[in-house]
């Protein structure tokens, strides 16, 4: 209840600063402010001719798709970098390099290698965020309390129990943190990849209303691409790190 009436209120206030300033005071044109009932209007109109939703269905089915596949090969990135201590030294840093690399300078190698594709964008999904899983990985093995470990080995725990029973549940709940930002990195990178290529997205979604000097779509885009960044969040990356937490009486 709280949030719904903060969220009216911010409405209410965005609408109020926009009269002042276009109609009242006129210091903007209308067409460079979005409104609220501008982007109320162009949702309806999104809406009413599958637009926005085909743009949003397309836009997650590809963010998850380039997450799993960021998800995997960071993981095996991570654990080899963790385990050998040859690549710890020397292709870390490199990798902690690369991943200050914005998202959109991926773009380029994408449309050379794969064209105006599908697969063009997964490219820069996958290299926006596979490195930060493969650094979370890492860290979070390493970050595993050594005492754990050798009062397993003392008990005659073997490797694959050491690996099952001890270091996992013990990094889980930073490796959920991890994989978290994760997805955070995926989905900024998919907006990059969209919005260089010509297939339909919310990325392509935008363009298109920078193109028709819509700013109201613009700003409706743009508010979609938080709400699903806080819906998945939500719905499962704080689902399952409460749950983690609560096992372990680290959470109520």
């Amino acid at each position: 209840m709280g949030m719904l009436l903060f969220l009216i209120i911010l409405i209410v206030a965005w609408q109020g600063l926009y009269w002042l300033g276009v109609d009242v005071l006129e210091l903007f044109k209308s067409y460079s402010v979005p409104s609220p009932v501008g982007v109320g209007k162009c949702f309806v109109q999104l809406m009413e001719d599958g637009n926005l939703l085909l743009a949003t269905g397309n836009s997650l089915l590809r963010g998850i798709v380039g997450y799993l596949i960021a998800v995997a090969l960071g993981a095996l990135l991570g654990l080899l970098i963790h385990y050998f201590a040859y690549l710890q030294k020397n292709l870390k840093p490199v990798v902690l390099g690369i991943q200050t690399l914005p998202s959109v300078c991926w773009v380029p190698f994408s449309i050379l290698w794969f064209g105006l594709s599908t697969q063009a964008i997964l490219f820069v999904v996958v290299m926006g965020a596979a490195f930060s899983i493969a650094i979370s990985i890492d860290n979070a093995i390493k970050n595993v309390p050594p005492i754990y470990t050798r009062a397993a080995l003392t008990m005659g725990a073997g490797k694959w129990q050491m690996y099952r029973y001890v270091i996992l549940p013990a990094c889980l709940p930073e490796l959920i943190s991890g994989l978290k930002q994760g997805w955070s990195f995926a989905w900024r990178a998919l907006m990059a990849g969209e919005v260089m290529t010509t297939s339909i997205g919310l990325g392509q979604t935008l363009i298109m209303g920078r193109d028709l000097a819509d700013i109201n779509q613009v700003m409706l885009v743009m508010i979609i691409i938080v709400l699903v960044g806080i819906f998945i969040d939500k719905c499962i990356f704080s689902v399952v790190e409460h749950r983690v937490l609560k096992k372990r009486g680290l959470n109520i």
